[in-house]
């Protein structure tokens, strides 16, 4: 034991090839939903306190140029679980409810990556990729292809977001609870003139809406998309958190002795925003920042399970977010009216749906005791580059035509002296139609093709406002991206628009 302890305390200034030599450790990944830059303590909140989410930082390392890919939660969460930019991949924009598997059978994965060296693998949350073949998914049959089908064990899903039909859990390869005497029926059609939605039966909600999200009703809450039956497998909005955070310490349990990756996908604070009954009202802004007392509380359960099993020196926590926050994302929440002093995207501009910073930096812990050094640092990571990093840690092999876009950085990762992270990153939004986001060093560029941008303000209703194509910012001296030097720095100008020409056209930047 005394080598073993040895060991861990020297092993972040040891070499890749030796990491991966030593026991490899259990890795569990929280991807909270449209959680701000500013929407935790630890990262500045004054209104309300996340204390196991600040815990976890102040137990490892908090990153303060943390990234997801994409200002949208289905092409972040593909290009974490691929290592792919999503952008190269058309059909990965907002998946709708019926959609099929974005992600083909066989596709290499951080999940069959890990499997290949051992692991026990499972995803337990929000899934939001798709299930089925092209014609979409069988809700009464077996969902085939999905997490199973790329290297995941085990799975329990919601199977789209929450503000799309239909309300049912998706273990495995199938609805779980599902009636075979009431089959569920999944459209985009209104079924039948008497079935109520958000438009024609308004007044019976218990949470309107503002904009869209107004077809069938569920819970008292109107959705995008139609559906009917399955009135058995239907789950109850503000139990979701409590079910992930059940199945999750049951799956740990059951894998304790070997070494597990657990995706802990979190709906919060995804509209609609309904925690559970005793996080409503725990905080100043109403139910938005209640949803994220109620992940800081979802966070703590899991560090609390894994130090219970004795596992919490082998086991490498990564908690990151999908996009930037929201307030009004199609519901009469109080997210605007309450927000009070409270920014979601701290210092930074925009939020989901743009490219500008408060849209993808993002809250970025990394924590492992023992091993990781609790700190600060400004390194350039992405969720992204968990792929590549977590290579390196297990000593896995990445195929060659797989994983175009990932970074090793996994000695930033983990905090190891002089380690360096990404020096280029591009940042997209919903689509891959020409809005980009492109990180070079301090430098950034902003490519809007539309002219547009959307959620520019998060303290703002949504819309779209007119912006120039091109726009430059030193992020060094100006983090909050206020003032455009495209015009009077054209060298800088034209080498980022080029390289991030290259990018695009390339089809990979890995070597």
């Amino acid at each position: 034991m005394k080598t073993l302890r040895i060991f861990f305390a020297i092993l972040p200034f040891l070499g890749a090839s030796l990491r991966a030599e030593e026991r490899r450790p259990n890795i569990i990944v929280i991807m909270a939903d449209d959680l701000g830059f500013g929407d935790l303590s630890c990262y500045g909140a004054k209104t309300f306190e996340t204390p196991h989410i600040d815990a976890l930082a102040s137990g490892g390392l908090r990153f303060t140029s943390g990234y997801c890919t994409a200002s949208t939660c289905t092409p972040t969460r593909y290009s974490m679980l691929t290592g792919t930019y999503a952008f190269r991949e058309k059909g990965t924009g907002i998946a709708p409810p019926s959609a099929p598997a974005l992600i083909a059978a066989g596709t290499p994965t951080i999940a069959s990556m890990l499997k290949s060296v051992g692991y026990r693998t499972a995803v337990i949350g929000k899934w939001h990729l798709g299930l089925g073949g092209p014609e979409g998914p069988d809700w009464n049959g077996e969902l085939k292809p999905g997490p199973l089908e790329i290297g995941f064990d085990y799975s329990f899903l919601l199977p789209t977001t929450n503000d799309r039909v239909p309300q049912v859990y998706v273990e495995n390869r199938r609805v779980l609870n599902l009636d075979p005497a009431d089959p569920l029926w999944v459209g985009d059609k209104k079924p039948d003139e008497n079935h109520p939605t958000g438009l024609t039966h308004r007044d019976t909600l218990k949470m309107d809406w503002t904009h869209g999200h107004n077809s069938t009703i569920h819970n008292g809450i109107s959705r995008i998309g139609f559906y009917t039956g399955g009135e058995a497998a239907r789950f109850r909005d503000e139990d979701l958190a409590d079910k992930w955070v059940e199945k999750s310490v049951a799956w740990i349990e059951g894998n304790k002795d070997r070494p597990f990756f657990l995706y802990f996908a979190s709906h919060d604070n995804h509209v609609p925003r309904l925690p559970h009954e005793r996080f409503q009202g725990v905080t100043p802004h109403g139910f938005r920042t209640d949803s994220v007392v109620q992940l800081d509380w979802c966070v703590g359960e899991l560090m609390k399970a894994v130090e219970r099993l004795g596992l919490s020196d082998k086991t490498l926590f990564v908690f990151c977010s999908d996009n930037g926050p929201v307030m009004d994302d199609g519901y009469a929440d109080g997210a605007l009216e309450k927000r009070g002093e409270h920014r979601a995207a701290g210092p930074f501009r925009g939020g989901k749906y743009s490219v500008y910073e408060g849209g993808t930096r993002t809250p970025f812990v990394t924590r492992w005791k023992g091993t990781i050094t609790p700190g600060l640092s400004d390194e350039v990571v992405s969720t992204m580059d968990l792929y590549a990093s977590f290579a390196t840690l297990t000593g896995a092999v990445m195929p060659r035509d797989a994983a175009l876009d990932t970074t090793d950085v996994l000695d930033a990762f983990l905090g190891v002296k002089n380690a360096r992270g990404r020096q280029e990153f591009v940042q997209q939004d919903n689509g891959s139609g020409g809005t980009f986001g492109f990180r070079l060093g301090n430098w950034k560029l902003l490519r809007h093709d539309s002219g547009k941008s959307r959620n520019f303000v998060v303290e703002e209703t949504l819309g779209n406002i007119e912006v120039p194509r091109y726009q430059l910012f030193d992020l060094s001296v100006d983090p909050g991206e206020s003032e455009d030097l495209f015009v009077t720095r054209p060298e800088v100008a034209s080498r980022l628009e080029t390289r991030l020409n290259e990018i695009i056209a390339s089809g990979r930047t890995r070597p």
